[in-house]
């Protein structure tokens, strides 16, 4: 028999990056949408674009994996707004102190 052992905490730190990025005007959006997301080098250059463009970035990899799993321009699911609302309110916060 042949065993192969995996350290989860070692293949975590070696996976390759992932991004999503939403967007969300209260005007004409119902709840905010997936318009970005990749793994590797995709990911990376979505978040340089967003460095470049000054847009905050959230790191937060449980929301991301959600994300990554949605298909582009497709609304957020109310199980994950109450994370969103709290990156929102971030944002906000963020924009009243520039």
């Amino acid at each position: 028999m042949n065993y192969k052992w995996i350290n989860q905490k070692k293949k975590k730190d070696h996976a390759s990056p992932s991004a999503a990025a939403i967007s969300y005007d209260d005007s004409k959006d119902q709840a905010p949408k997936i318009i970005a997301q990749g793994k590797g080098q995709l990911a990376a250059k979505i978040i340089e674009m967003a460095k470049e463009k000054n847009i905050p970035v959230q790191e937060d990899a449980l929301l991301v994996e959600n994300l990554i799993d949605m298909d582009l321009g497709e609304n957020i699911p109310p199980q994950l707004y109450l994370v969103i609302a709290e990156i929102l309110l971030m944002l906000e916060e963020m924009e009243k102190k520039v």
